[in-house]
């Protein structure tokens, strides 16, 4: 799968795809995404390049929530933990289904989603919000919804990151993550969702770069590289028969530079159908003499290539099936109205012993203070959203203070906020994983030591309360994005009432399915 720089493809990767018949091309927002028209011109150019009726496999990670590689005006849905909030499959195969709609009239046919990753580590640097959870059967019932509905209109679904990351405590874009489990634990928790999503019939699976030494016996082969992960569990003992593509190469879990030829023809012979190239040239010309070398040198087995060549054909001629709907889909408003429907049912109120809700236009000047948002991964376009906690309780209250400090504050910036606070009738503070970042925790910190009264928002991961635990108003939005943001203004002044139960457990303060 090719990739490259810039809003129009380059004629290199055009005779490339029309020279080799390549198999398609995966996009990436920061790299080719301006908006839905510039989108649509540029798969219409890649799918005219092609040589065969079977179109190429144009493929992007739209997730949504916190990692959306289609930018406006898509939809921005909350993403998957808010729908495990929301803990209704149903609601969650309608939104698949709108976002694998939006695709297609965008002219993209395969979505690296769903995440199967079990949110098993509140630590994992790479996941969170990213997972539905950390209940593996409610979990493999969203995977599955989501398959559904994005499968049900054209768009091929991929089940990431096999055999399962949610415990990862290491970032697989830096390390090798090392995960431990015997495969008593991989059955009963790792493996749950992407049984799931076999039986609902997804199309892809993506490796995950992460090691696991009760299935391979080593601690430095990772699972993209392994026989006995990719063959034997799952394709012969799982019986998926579906594309097998790799996470992105460029992670530094696996070896990067000239010697990554060696991962790539271990990756080819161990199972993999499709490699996920990124956009730099050398790699792509180093990956590609470095196979048909291989190849003639009786490394790779022609054999297997041929079963790889077959699946893929199977895969493009399935996409062909479906029609692209029109451009006019893209961001309508049933699926705003859906989006909607996602945050009121999603938002959790997590504590209220204060009793300081609903908030009301008595409560004199209330202080809003919202991290700047920032990608914390890089499976992550938070950087794209523009702060908006502020607005949102603006449509319920005029006087308002507004603060947006840096993800990281430093000890003067959270200085700032307590003066300001004290000033103020309300503090109502956002956290962006301050459960990771020790600055956002004392930034909460602070404002609460004024003893003014004061909302916290957790608005990634819930876990956030566990690093201000003397809170005592506490919402979770698992989301940035303005339509979660407008509901929890609603939820705080009395306008809706919170309906969304926690996904995941926070240690020592509340179990799953907690919310007031």
């Amino acid at each position: 799968m090719l990739s490259f720089d810039g809003t129009e493809a380059p004629p290199e990767v055009l005779s490339t795809i029309a020279g080799h018949d390549g198999p398609g091309v995966t996009l990436f927002r920061h790299r080719n995404y301006r908006d839905a028209t510039q989108v649509t011109e540029l798969t219409t150019t890649l799918q005219a390049s092609r040589r065969v009726d079977d179109p190429l496999l144009i493929a992007t990670d739209q997730e949504t929530g916190q990692f959306m590689a289609i930018g406006e005006p898509a939809t921005a849905f909350a993403g998957n933990m808010a729908l495990g909030a929301a803990a209704d499959p149903e609601l969650t195969r309608r939104v698949g289904k709108a976002i694998g709609t939006e695709m297609r009239a965008l002219g993209v046919n395969v979505d690296y989603a769903p995440v199967a990753d079990v949110n098993t580590n509140p630590a994992n640097p790479a996941l969170g919000i990213r997972s539905f959870g950390d209940d593996p059967v409610a979990v493999a019932r969203h995977v599955a919804a989501t398959v559904n509905g994005l499968q049900s209109v054209g768009v091929a679904a991929t089940m990431k990151h096999f055999p399962g990351k949610g415990d990862a405590h290491t970032d697989s874009h830096h390390a090798l993550p090392v995960l431990g489990h015997d495969r008593h634990r991989l059955e009963a928790v790792e493996l749950v969702p992407f049984k799931a999503a076999i039986a609902a019939g997804v199309k892809l699976a993506m490796t995950g770069h992460f090691a696991l030494p009760a299935v391979t016996g080593s601690d430095e082969l990772p699972g993209t590289l392994a026989h006995e992960v990719l063959t034997t569990l799952l394709r012969d003992e799982l019986s998926f028969e579906g594309v097998v593509i790799t996470d992105a190469l460029d992670m530094k879990a696996l070896t990067q530079g000239t010697a990554q030829i060696i991962d790539v023809v271990a990756a080819v012979r161990a199972g993999v159908d499709l490699l996920l190239l990124t956009a730099e040239s050398g790699m792509q010309e180093r990956i590609t003499t470095g196979l048909q070398l291989a190849l003639s040198r009786r490394l790779i087995d022609p054999a297997m290539l041929e079963r790889s060549r077959e699946r893929i054909t199977d895969l493009r001629a399935w996409v062909g099936r479906f029609p692209n709907p029109p451009l006019e889909v893209v961001g309508c408003k049933a699926h705003r109205d859906l989006a909607k429907e996602v945050a009121e049912r999603s938002i959790t109120v997590v504590r209220d012993s204060d009793s300081l809700l609903p908030l009301r236009s008595g409560h004199g000047a209330i202080l809003v203070v919202q991290p700047e948002p920032t990608d914390l991964t890089l499976a992550d376009t938070s950087s794209f959203e523009t702060p908006s906690l502020a607005d949102a309780l603006r449509r319920h209250h005029r006087n308002i203070d507004d603060m947006v400090v840096s993800h990281r504050p430093d000890a003067a910036a959270i200085a700032a906020v307590a003066e300001r606070a004290a000033r103020a009738d309300v503090a109502v503070v956002g956290t962006v994983a301050a459960s990771l970042e020790p600055a956002q925790a004392d930034l909460a910190n602070a404002v609460l030591a004024t003893g003014i009264p004061t909302v916290t928002i957790a608005m990634r991961t819930p876990y956030d309360l566990g690093a201000y635990p003397q809170s005592g108003t506490h919402l979770a939005t698992y989301s940035i994005s303005r339509p979660s943001l407008e509901v929890a203004a609603d939820v705080m002044f009395g306008t809706l009432l919170a309906a969304g139960k926690l996904p995941v457990g926070i240690a020592g303060l509340y179990e799953r399915g907690h919310g007031v």
